[in-house]
């Protein structure tokens, strides 16, 4: 049963919940969010933290004003709560700050020294960030899925014995962004070590939603590298983050040079400044870290039992409820299982009608808010959707002539801490309005024009966003 206390007292710490947004009725609802996998909203005590700070916000490292070492200070405890959140060795390990998610994996990418001879496999569940940056660096290789969507342990096993020395880096997310699916990181972790290589985890998704332990670097089951952004763990102030061992950066040039970066600089050499401020060109997004910090803080203050609790009761009540309705269409083993180790992130879509018009019929009837699509990652969508490749070919003739009409995708629900059973029960009673009205043969695009060029449903009704905020 769902901690109705706890729940309250989360709510109150979320900004925004009582935003109302305009239907095309022209009436009014509170806005229901189910986009948490994109950005989660921000809580209170990070803005507070902001504006608290601005007052002494001030340039870090090298001033000697007062309000310069303050800010300094701040964000190198930022860098220690980072390390102490996620259980990493600070003795061993770094925190480098950077933009977001992408930005540290490809910063990663770029640290390694790769060539084409050596191996980096990854998976075919991963968002495009975790297999884009490696494409041009190594050899790629993907680990085969099952039928569900799940890793095949066995055939990393096999690609790490038949590859061996050559594989330089295993790369896999902590939990989907596309299914929630949790991987078992350590038990992948300790495997790649029997094998001597090193395993970064996409914790994007995972981060939000339970705990993490890099562990010491000496533990067989420990992560090497670990990456994931405050935007998706109530902070949504531009701020990512890259932990890895220290010697993976030190002796190397840093992929971006300039400000900050240095110690000295000659006409003929120069000599780097330590990590993690190597890493971290030019002037740092001070406020992000704030913003960061506080979310971590804020996160603690709640605890993990309630928050992972209250969560696995609204998956496991949300996927109960949405089996019960005719041509709702589930993928993997949420088709008929409701327990399942998985974060919050359901995907689903309705027989006969377009994941686009769904979501916009969810968002402009309804005041839900959802996403849709492929989700920046299209390799999983093609395996849970069971695309061939005539299917691929077709759809990539037809993205190639501007046309997105017919793109294959996925409708995702995706859950805050915040989130209740009463927003379920709201977006339940659409779906189940949704699917009766497309038994019935009504037309459900009458409200709606089709952008073929982008593959979205716009509502007819001209929606003055502007007049709701400006700049």
């Amino acid at each position: 049963m769902i901690n109705a206390y706890f729940l309250k007292k989360v709510r109150q710490e979320i900004i925004g919940l009582n935003t109302k947004v305009p239907l095309i009725t022209g009436n009014h609802t509170k806005y229901i969010n189910f986009d948490n996998a994109a950005s989660t909203p921000s809580f209170k005590r990070v803005y507070y933290k902001i504006k608290n700070f601005l007052d002494w916000y001030s340039n870090v490292h090298r001033g000697t004003g007062f309000k310069s070492q303050l800010s300094t200070e701040i964000y190198e405890e930022v860098h220690h709560l980072v390390t102490q959140f996620v259980g990493a060795n600070p003795k061993d390990n770094t925190v480098i700050l950077v933009k977001n998610t992408t930005e540290a994996i490809n910063k990663l990418a770029n640290s390694l020294n790769l060539s084409k001879e050596d191996i980096i496999i990854t998976t075919l569940m991963e968002h495009h960030s975790n297999i884009l940056p490696w494409r041009d660096k190594a050899e790629v290789i993907y680990i085969n899925l099952d039928k569900d969507g799940y890793l095949d342990l066995n055939d990393l096993e096999d690609k790490l014995k038949t590859y061996r020395s050559k594989v330089k880096l295993v790369t896999v997310s902590g939990a989907s962004n596309v299914t929630g699916y949790i991987n078992p990181i350590h038990k992948i972790a300790k495997l790649v070590h029997n094998y001597n290589s090193k395993l970064l985890v996409d914790a994007a998704q995972l981060i939000p939603h339970r705990p993490i332990n890099m562990m010491d670097n000496q533990e067989a089951k420990h992560i090497d590298y670990l990456t994931f952004s405050a935007h998706k763990m109530y902070a949504p102030f531009g701020t990512g983050v890259l932990i890895g061992p220290k010697d993976s950066f030190k002796n190397i040039r840093p992929d971006y040079s300039g400000g900050g970066t240095v110690k000295a600089v000659t006409k003929d050499d120069v000599i780097w400044a330590d990590l993690p401020n190597k890493e971290e060109a030019g002037t740092p997004n001070i406020i992000g870290a704030v913003a960061l910090g506080a979310s971590i803080k804020e996160i603690q203050n709640l605890g993990w039992p309630d928050l992972i609790k209250n969560e696995e009761y609204l998956t496991k009540y949300t996927l109960k409820e949405l089996q019960k309705i005719d041509n709702i269409e589930l993928y993997g083993k949420m088709k008929s299982k409701t327990s399942l180790d998985q974060v919050g992130v359901i995907p689903f879509n309705i027989k006969g009608v377009p994941h686009s018009l769904t979501a916009a019929i969810l968002a402009n009837e309804a005041g839900i808010g959802v996403r849709n699509g492929c989700f920046c990652a299209h390799l999983y969508l093609q395996h849970l959707l069971e695309l061939g490749q005539e299917d691929i070919n077709q759809f990539k003739s037809n993205i190639i002539k501007g046309d997105q009409s017919q793109k294959p995708g996925l409708v995702r629900m995706s859950f805050g801490c915040y989130n209740t059973p009463s927003e379920v029960d709201k977006l339940i009673e659409a779906l189940k309005k949704i699917t009766l009205l497309n038994s019935q043969g009504t037309d459900l695009t009458t409200n709606y024009t089709l952008n073929p060029k982008t593959g979205e449903y716009k509502s007819k009704t001209n929606i003055n966003y502007r007049q709701y905020f400006r700049l």
